[in-house]
Order: structure tokens, then C-alpha cells, then sequence
């Protein structure tokens, strides 16, 4: 919870001071009361000693309580609610080289990659617009940003692993659709995710598009697959060949956009990061001001007080 005007809490600190106040007002009355030496027979005449000492100070107490929460409500408190979003694009960017083949993520690295994107599909709010960059030696396939996600499905399911990795120019493409999204003359709210199992080793520096991207405040959220042991084969007939994941490119790429980085050895891993992010997208965080709560809890609290302290002492505290 946060405040609109957080300095107004400042006043909770004379709290404090008014119940000491009251306590040595009451101290300098029973100084000047009247003393009866007939004590025992006065109470036998009101039939009670009264209300019990601990009820004496409630009305004070639901007092204090009802002015701190004024001050609360004066101070303008605020809430982070996730709220639906009514816009949006959403860039996939995935990568189907030759080292997709790996089966280190089971049953092989684009299977489970394809799988994870569907599941991302699922847990977009079809409010939400999402296109698709396929790339291995060069982007090869683009759907721009859709709320049909079938045909986007459609892209992922047609891939097949073979190739080198583009990964910056398949980034740029993807760079360049979302710029070019407009809705009503203006772009909406826009972030890529790139799925990527191995080292760039064709076209641009991807760390180029992912500035150009942060200018832009286009996000690129990085999904590292695989293990770094895992090999595929060698079509030369030779030993396999070593196909490790780069997550510390990724994770750069990541940053400098303002996006965030994730690795998945697994299935379950990928599966569950694409449906975090597919349900991160569908809302956005807003602040709502929650004054009135506290302002009835403040009025609710005083007048109780108020009354108690009418029925047991005759006037307020």
C-alpha cells in the first residue's frame, strides 16, 4: 500500500500526545472530587460500582482509533490491483535451427517449445494481440500481431529444426512489425518474446535490436531452452555435435531492453515460464485509491465511541 500524500502521517505521532492529555484530565478531576465516607452505603443505593474499568477506556480508545484512520484516508491511500488489459502486441520469436533437434528437453527441444507456445496461446486474453517471427539462418516465416491466435499456432506448428541462428535479424523483423502495429494512429503496448536455444551465428548483433528496442520501450523477455551437455548429429557423419543454450547473451538481451531472462532444462520448465508470461500479459498493474475505507472505518469508529461513551458515562470521551 501506498500514499498520496504520505507526509500527512505525520499527524498519527499527536495521537499520543491527546491521550495523555485526557489521561491528566482525569487525574486533575479526581483530585477535586467530592470523597464520601458512606462509600459502602452509596453503592448499596446505586445497586452496582459501575461499569467495569476496562470499558471506561474503550470510548477513548475507538476515539484514537477513529482519528488515526482519518488521517489514513486524508493521506490518500493506494492499492496495486492487476487489472485486464484492453490492448496489446505481443511479438513470439522463435528459433527452429538445427540444434532444436537436441533431446536434452524432452521428447526434443522443438516439440517442447511448440507445446509451451500453444500454452502461452491459452493463457492470453484473446483482447491481447500476438504475431509470430519463425527464424533458423533467417526469419522465415512472420505473422503480424493477430487476436486470431490459430494462424499464430499455425506458424508454430510448421517449423522444422534445421538451419544456423539469426537471432538479431529475426529480432529486428519482429522489431520492425510491432513498431509499424498501429491501432487508431497510435502503437499499442508491445513486448517480444524470444525463445532461443543456442549462440547467434548469422546475420546482426541481437544486442543492437535489443537497444533499439529499449528506446523504444519494447520489452524482449528471453527464454533460454536446453542443457549445456547436449549434442545433436553431425551431418558430416562425424562425432556429435555440441549444441550448449546462451543464457548469459540472452539475459543481456533481456536487460538492455528492459524485459527479463529465464532458462528451462525442461519440458515442465518451459511449459511453466510460458504460462506466467502468457498470464503477465494478459493484465497490468494499477494503482486505485482505496480512501473511502478507511474514511467509513474512521466515521463507524467515532460514532461508537460516541455512544458508548453516552450509555456508560453520560457524555463523549
Amino acid at each position: 500500500m501506498s500514499f498520496v500524500h504520505p507526509d500527512l502521517l505525520l499527524l498519527l505521532f499527536l495521537l499520543p500526545l491527546l491521550a495523555s492529555a485526557q489521561v491528566l484530565a482525569r487525574r486533575r478531576a479526581r483530585r477535586y472530587a467530592v470523597r464520601f465516607t458512606a462509600l459502602p452505603s452509596l453503592r448499596a443505593a446505586v445497586g452496582s460500582a459501575g461499569p467495569a474499568r476496562w470499558l471506561r477506556y474503550l470510548p477513548a480508545l475507538l476515539l484514537m482509533a477513529a482519528l488515526a484512520s482519518l488521517v489514513f484516508a486524508a493521506a490518500k491511500p493506494q492499492t496495486t490491483v492487476a487489472v485486464p488489459v484492453e490492448r496489446g502486441s505481443i511479438m513470439l520469436v522463435t528459433d527452429h535451427s538445427r540444434s532444436m533437434q537436441a533431446t536434452d528437453v524432452a521428447p526434443d527441444r522443438l516439440s517442447a517449445a511448440q507445446a509451451a507456445a500453444h500454452r502461452f496461446l491459452t493463457q492470453v486474453p484473446s483482447a491481447v494481440r500476438v504475431g509470430v517471427v519463425a527464424f533458423s539462418s533467417a526469419p522465415d516465416a512472420v505473422q503480424s500481431p493477430t487476436s486470431d491466435h490459430t494462424l499464430v499456432q499455425r506458424v508454430v506448428d510448421l517449423q522444422v529444426a534445421d538451419g544456423a541462428t539469426a537471432t538479431g535479424d529475426a529480432l529486428q523483423v519482429g522489431l520492425d512489425t510491432l513498431s509499424n502495429d498501429r491501432q487508431n494512429g497510435k502503437r499499442p503496448p508491445a513486448a517480444m518474446v524470444l525463445l532461443s536455444d543456442g549462440k547467434t551465428t548469422t546475420g546482426r548483433d541481437p544486442l543492437e535490436v535489443a537497444r533499439e528496442a529499449g528506446k523504444l520501450h519494447i520489452p524482449i523477455y528471453t527464454v533460454a531452452l536446453g542443457t549445456a551437455d547436449a549434442t545433436v548429429p553431425n551431418p558430416g557423419f562425424g562425432p556429435p555435435l555440441p549444441v550448449p543454450p546462451d543464457p548469459q547473451t540472452l539475459a543481456e538481451i533481456a536487460r538492455v531492453s528492459g524485459g527479463k531472462a529465464f532458462t528451462a532444462e525442461d519440458s515442465n520448465r518451459l511449459a511453466s515460464i510460458y504460462k506466467s508470461l502468457g498470464s503477465q500479459f494478459g493484465t497490468k498493474d494499477v494503482k486505485r485509491e482505496i480512501t473511502a475505507g478507511f474514511v467509513w472505518a474512521g466515521l463507524g469508529l467515532l460514532l461508537g465511541g460516541s455512544l458508548l461513551a453516552l450509555r456508560s458515562r453520560g457524555r463523549l470521551p
